[in-house]
């Protein structure tokens, strides 16, 4: 406690097997210091990019981008594993499950992705206030259900967080009403676009090895997809917003045998190009447009705001390119 504060020894009390015998000691503990430092940087994370949110600006449930509808639903899904295993006494589930959410789903999935529109789309935006909506929502929730465990952390965030609301984060019950959040449908879709995402990622870390290119938005990844519904799936999606690239491209053409694969995700390849275009100073995409228009010579937000004459720029190329069978539009 001394050298690294009460909630280490809490935590690491809450993530053991109480059924066995337990052992303790400087190197243990750096696991357990681990575990507490990314848990607090995501709250750190969540409370900076709330400190402007007005509730007044949130965004309905239903008219919300499919990532957060997502987010929301894997959200949920938690919410009965946390009840149950706080009723069971089982705390190892509790630190485990809400580990892996904020480590695996949040940060290195949904906030990855959404930094740009948080970062670079305007006030008015929808996306980011639908954004800023669903981190609420989740913020809310994991300070709610983190705090039997991290009593003195989520104390401090929560004063911070609500400081309009109850005096204390222990004053307050577990969050209600999240089921209507579900939605398996959605979850099951986005299961397949993580699949594509994975091997686009996979191409690019090999890319990176090779020192081809440094950062993921120095690639335009061309991805041959033979499977058509996969190939259907990603129709309507940003598949560079997704893989966090500058520009990205979808076609079902035959892929090259030098393209990258991966053995668990079948019908689809990927080839990865280099961006082309000039970086952006705002969102470091590298983009054609950026320069083109003189009154913005770094193209604040090349796809999404308006320029300074109330002309838009043209998107980057990050949808269905090309296509020898396009899929349908109609629902």
């Amino acid at each position: 406690m001394k050298d690294s504060g009460a909630d280490i020894l809490r935590l690491w009390v809450c993530a053991t097997d109480y059924a066995d015998d337990q052992r303790i000691g400087p190197e243990i503990l750096k696991n357990t210091i681990e575990t507490y430092r990314k848990l607090r940087n995501s709250v750190r994370w969540m409370l900076g990019t709330l400190h402007h949110f007005d509730p007044a600006d949130a965004v309905a449930h239903a008219d919300m981008p499919e990532l957060e509808r997502l987010m929301l639903h894997e959200l949920a899904k938690r919410a009965a594993i946390v009840r149950q295993a706080y009723a069971e006494f089982d705390y190892k589930t509790v630190v485990a499950t809400l580990a892996a959410f904020m480590n695996t789903e949040l940060s290195a999935f949904y906030f990855d992705i959404r930094k740009d529109a948080l970062y670079c789309d305007p006030p008015s935006s929808v996306t980011r206030k639908a954004a800023l909506t669903a981190i609420d929502i989740i913020c809310d929730a994991i300070l709610r259900w983190l705090a039997p465990v991290l009593s003195f952390t989520c104390e401090e965030a929560w004063r911070m967080y609500r400081p309009d609301a109850e005096p204390s984060v222990h004053l307050t019950l577990f969050p209600e009403g999240l089921d209507q959040f579900r939605d398996d449908a959605l979850a099951a879709k986005w299961e397949t676009i993580r699949d594509v995402r994975r091997v686009v990622t996979g191409a690019l870390e090999l890319e990176r090895a090779a020192k081809n290119i440094g950062s993921s938005l120095e690639a335009s990844p061309l991805v041959y997809v033979s499977d058509t519904n996969i190939f259907n799936t990603l129709f309507d999606i940003d598949l560079a917003e997704v893989c966090i690239t500058s520009n990205a491209m979808a076609t079902n053409d035959d892929a090259p045998e030098s393209a990258f694969t991966l053995a668990d995700v079948p019908g689809v390849a990927v080839v990865v190009e280099k961006a082309v275009g000039t970086k952006c100073a705002r969102s470091w995409k590298i983009l054609p447009t950026v320069g083109e228009t003189p009154s913005i010579p770094t193209s604040p937000r090349a796809m999404r705001r308006p320029c300074a004459n109330g002309r838009r720029l043209p998107r980057a190329r990050s949808r269905l390119m090309r296509s020898k069978n396009p899929p349908s539009l109609s629902p």
